[in-house]
């Protein structure tokens, strides 16, 4: 328990047990990866046991489920994905956060001039109009949705160039992989920002579908994340996009395409039925939002919610078996992040400004943690004074621990040589959330309800069994990798951290 805890706090890899070796050379033709962002192991449990007709429990009957498994820390979505697709922790990849800051960047005005060190925000900030659905381009050109003159600087060579997505992340990925040998690869998300799938070569992704979910709901002035109709509309066109894709066509469903090998998408609804606290432009009145107690009893947002995702996978699932893929294709449930809390009764919303007066103060993030950064031309001689006013600020803002630089360091990478990781990692207290009043639930931090995601394996061949050890969704990067008949060891991050597949798996 000590060592459970010790992860869950600092972040950093526990030996995983191991899984057996491949019992042949590629198990499956395709491997279908689902990250339903939000969704903890009691979610499923829970919704499995009230719904025992569901998707969900069908796939639990053909399916290894792990009920102890935990995503990185930090919890945010972009390590969270980054994650299960490179096998690394933010410790190899270098991503801590989808809004984070490196040392070595530029402003994206700044033609590189002046000091060095600015935030790199890859979400809507960066699209061409993040107020369409589109991002302001076409869905399934990426490109064309981002707008280079908004991304960060960095000199190569002499040269001041942008620093797109997939330039980001310092390590390869599944989907790099899987191209690589020839096999088709696909993936929907929730951000043209995603582009950062494609990893360093720039190529992983062969169609990779994005719609903005920070886009304004027709009609109104209100985001696709303020109404739980919206966002499940959101999330189908995403289902139809791999429907298509399923179905031997592009994401558009324009062009004829092979069935790719690694394909999958991002489903938001419920995560955002955990956080909205009531209903918005085309929900039904009285809609709330969370958990109604401590076990995890979903209100009636949030359960409208599961019981779309739920008809989601039945979607998915229906049209593997309808265009014979069934037997032949792997289906990963994961996810990102959990939310936190769970627990309504332990909800505290907290102003997050004080953050903003600590001693030589460059950028933080916070949602329910909080990651910090000095301006590096004053890190030095303001590191003591920043430690201590943290310590002062502990109760105003619900700090549970705080991981000094020396402490980063051991965990990820030390903050004085390393150009990304935070001067601090704040971690909060259980129900503490960074928040105006807008929402009643984040992620990102390392309590148990950020952390605690589902993950389930399932194909009609595998005999269910629950693996109760702990494990890691890192770990999902070398199992896809198996399930394909490739070496794990092809990626850094699995070769950097010594991730294994996931145990229990017949192949």
């Amino acid at each position: 328990m000590y060592r459970f805890m010790v992860s869950l706090l600092l972040g950093t890899s526990l030996p995983c047990l191991a899984a057996a070796a491949p019992a042949n050379a590629k198990p499956y033709e395709h491997v279908l990866l689902i990250s339903v962002d939000g969704l903890h192991a009691v979610d499923l449990a829970n919704y499995i046991a009230a719904h025992p007709q569901s998707t969900m429990a069908a796939l639990q009957k053909t399916g290894v489920f792990y009920p102890n498994a935990v995503t990185t820390n930090p919890s945010d979505s972009f390590p969270g994905l980054v994650a299960q697709v490179t096998g690394g922790t933010p410790a190899v990849t270098g991503v801590y956060y989808d809004d984070s800051f490196d040392r070595s960047y530029f402003a994206a005005d700044s033609k590189c001039q002046g000091n060095p060190g600015t935030e790199v925000n890859f979400a809507e900030t960066i699209d061409v109009d993040d107020t369409r659905l589109d991002g302001g381009g076409t869905p399934g050109k990426p490109m064309t949705q981002i707008d280079p003159a908004k991304l960060p600087r960095t000199l190569a060579n002499g040269e001041c160039k942008p620093v797109f997505p997939h330039d980001f992340v310092r390590v390869n990925n599944v989907f790099e992989i899987v191209h690589q040998h020839g096999g088709g690869t696909a993936w929907s998300d929730k951000h043209p920002a995603y582009e950062w799938l494609n990893g360093p070569s720039g190529k992983g992704v062969d169609d990779l579908y994005a719609l903005e979910q920070d886009s304004l709901i027709p009609g109104s002035k209100v985001k696709t994340t303020g109404s739980f109709k919206a966002e499940r509309e959101f999330d189908e066109a995403h289902v139809k996009a791999v429907l298509n894709e399923i179905k031997g066509l592009d994401s558009t469903g324009a062009n004829k395409e092979p069935v790719p090998a690694l394909f999958g998408l991002n489903l938001q609804a419920v995560s955002v039925g955990q956080k909205l606290p009531k209903a918005g432009p085309g929900d039904e009145a009285g809609l709330i939002g969370g958990y109604a107690d401590a076990n995890g009893t979903p209100n009636n947002g949030l359960a409208l919610q599961l019981d779309y995702v739920d008809h989601a996978l039945g979607e998915l699932v229906g049209a593997l078996h309808d265009n014979k893929l069934d037997d032949t294709t792997l289906v990963v449930i994961a996810s990102k992040h959990g939310q936190s809390p769970i627990d309504p009764s332990k909800f505290q919303p907290t102003d997050e400004d004080p953050y903003t007066k600590i001693p030589g103060y460059a950028f933080h993030i916070a949602d329910d943690a909080s990651l910090i950064w000095l301006k590096p031309d004053e890190r030095a001689k303001s590191l003591a004074a920043a430690t201590e006013y943290l310590k002062d600020q502990g109760k105003t803002l619900g700090i549970g621990q705080v991981l000094t630089s020396n402490q980063v360091a051991l965990a990820y990478q030390d903050p004085a040589s390393d150009t990304r990781a935070p001067d601090f990692i704040v971690t909060v207290n259980p129900g503490v959330v960074y928040t105006g009043g807008k929402k009643i639930a984040e992620h990102g931090g390392s309590n148990a309800n950020d952390r605690n995601v589902a993950l389930l394996l399932s194909n009609p061949s595998i005999s269910p069994r629950t693996i109760t050890a702990l494990v890691q969704t890192t770990q999902v990067a070398p199992t896809v990798l198996q399930a394909l008949g490739y070496d794990p060891k092809e990626l850094q991050a699995v070769q950097k951290e010594a991730t294994q597949a996931l145990p229990g798996t017949p192949f």
